[in-house]
């Protein structure tokens, strides 16, 4: 039998005769000339599979490491059973939330009377380590509705057993096991426990962080940052839930069900309302001039600056709103990534001089020539926008770099107030199943990208990768910089993208490179209600700004 394989992520496909019924796993292992980081799965005729599957027919199979997402998540469903079965050898069995990403790593909390110690945390790395060391086989069973039912009820696990009734497309249960301890996680694993070689666990706060390496640099743990404002962001975010009534996805189905969902949307936006008010109050308190706003891809960047905008309207304030998109440099002189291709998320595509100077001259009083950037000619224009403004009246100023102090390096820092902004989802599928981050802003992304630009979502996911690599270079590392952090998440607003995503995903045939990571997200979407009518949702949410009918986006 031929297979077309590819070893590495840019790689070629070359033909190679294997035996039929050979797993992944074995071709893997007999490579002479291994990959240079660990294989955790194979994408396979366009669609993700465990090591342990078996081929049968000639077909095209894609090696993945930890630098692809589906990978990457596989790695850290993989660790977090590791994690559990470890809890319980040392602790017994307590309950464990697997909560939020945080510090480079995973927020857990091990809930009982006494918060859990230094060196317990410790023991638990050293049974982990043990496992690892000892290449335990992880055992996947997919099991009846009634048998899984059962487990829940003996384990303690309420939330799982609602997570049952509201999916009842589920027939099966995919259940893994390690040495007796048996859960229920939607992903897939690696075949044993040999291949989580790299983590650390850490005593933080309340709970205990799961550490382990990032993409960009599968083999290292990265360097420790406390992540304090985050970690406050996703404790308030927590407190929203509980003021809905809202724990895990399984309550906010129950909300739709029971006709709830205007409400939803009414405390939500009201949540979102208070916040923004309260950063106006602190603006105009502090009698700050320039407002900084910098946040991932899809945050919702600019209905909050708008919003923002009106709040310190409110406060006797004229602000002046702008992004640094006018600045940047000539086409011409656009920096070039690694393969050539232009990067215009660098912040050497931006004109910094001009940028310091006109801010600069408008906090000085006087009358400037602000560029409008041509983006069909790719040049700066001038004459068009001769603006100044009086003494008291604030420059919120909104762009990827706004946090960067390199980009504001020339303005006055006792007048900076910088806001990170960014979809924090507090909502987990059940206590061991979480709701990825950076899946939730795809989706409002892709929403985005096919309602305001014509971009299917194939295209979406294609770039996806890239945008989290800008991400990580020219947003992430800049977090902390920031005086406040809003958190533009709704609760209920995976429920709402679901209907506008859903076809867009369903329309990436089998034969497309996407088709893998549309699957994934399909799976995913299955756990959320549909909310059908979203006409409750008011024309200045920031979900407006993804789905339509927002008064700020055109």
């Amino acid at each position: 039998m031929k297979i077309q394989l590819k070893r590495e992520l840019r790689g070629q496909f070359e033909e190679i005769t294997v035996e039929r019924g050979v797993t992944i796993e074995e071709i893997y292992k007999s490579l002479e000339e291994k990959p240079p980081y660990t294989v955790l799965a194979a994408r396979v005729n366009n669609k993700v599979e465990r090591l342990g599957h078996r081929l049968f027919s000639d077909c095209r199979v894609e090696l993945l490491d930890m630098r692809t997402q589906q990978a990457n998540l596989i790695y850290q469903n993989s660790l977090c059973l590791i994690y559990l079965k470890a809890i319980e050898d040392v602790l017994g069995n307590v309950e464990v939330d697997i909560e939020n990403s945080l510090n480079k790593g995973l927020y857990t909390e091990i809930k009982r009377q006494t918060p859990v110690t230094a060196r317990e945390v410790k023991e638990i790395q050293q049974r982990m380590k043990q496992l690892v060391e000892e290449d335990i086989p992880f055992v996947r069973e997919k099991i009846s509705r009634e048998e899984a039912e059962k487990i829940f009820i003996e384990t303690g696990c309420p939330e799982k057993i609602e997570l049952l009734c509201e999916n009842q497309h589920m027939r099966k249960i995919p259940f893994y096991s390690l040495q007796g301890y048996r859960d229920f996680f939607y992903g897939l694993m690696v075949p044993s426990t040999g291949y989580i070689r790299y983590f650390e666990l850490m005593k933080y706060k309340r709970g205990v962080l799961l550490r382990f390496p990032h993409p960009s640099n599968p083999n290292v743990i990265p360097a420790y940052v406390d992540e304090k404002m985050l970690y406050r962001t996703f404790g308030e975010q927590s407190r929203w839930g509980k003021l809905m009534g809202i724990d895990y996805v399984s309550d906010l189905n129950r909300k739709i069900e029971e006709g709830k969902f205007t409400e939803l949307v009414q405390l939500s936006e009201a949540l979102h309302e208070r916040r923004i008010v309260e950063i106006a109050d602190m603006i105009t308190r502090q009698k700050k001039r320039i407002v900084l706003i910098a946040g991932p891809s899809s945050s919702g960047k600019t209905t909050f600056a708008r919003r923002l905008c009106i709040q310190l309207r409110v406060n006797g304030l004229q602000p002046l709103y702008m992004g640094t998109d006018d600045y940047f440099v000539e086409r011409e002189n656009t920096p070039v990534d690694e393969f050539g291709e232009k990067n215009y998320e660098d912040l050497a595509a931006v004109d910094v001089h001009l940028f310091n100077s006109n801010i600069n001259d408008l906090l000085a009083g006087k009358t400037v020539d602000m560029p409008t950037f041509n983006f069909l000619t790719g040049h700066k224009e001038f004459g068009k926008r001769l603006t100044s403004i009086k003494s008291s009246q604030p420059i919120v100023i909104e762009g990827i770099h706004a946090l960067n102090e390199d980009l504001t390096r020339e303005l006055p820092a006792e007048q900076k107030f910088k806001i990170y902004i960014s979809p924090l989802t507090q909502l987990n599928i059940d206590s061991h199943n979480r709701v990825v981050t950076t899946d939730h802003r795809m989706l409002r992304r892709m929403v985005r990208d096919y309602k305001y630009r014509g971009h299917s979502a194939q295209s979406t996911i294609a770039n996806w990768p890239k945008v989290r690599a800008g991400e990580d270079k020219n947003i992430f590392p800049y977090s902390n910089e920031a005086d406040v952090l809003f958190n533009s998440v709704h609760l209920y607003e995976i429920c709402v993208l679901k209907k506008y995503a859903r076809p867009l995903l369903e329309a990436i045939k089998p034969d497309e490179p996407e088709y893998s990571e549309a699957v994934r997200m399909l799976n995913f979407l299955r756990f959320f209600k549909t909310a059908d009518d979203d006409s409750a949702i008011v024309n200045n949410s920031i979900l407006r700004e993804f789905i339509g009918g927002s008064i700020f986006v055109d």
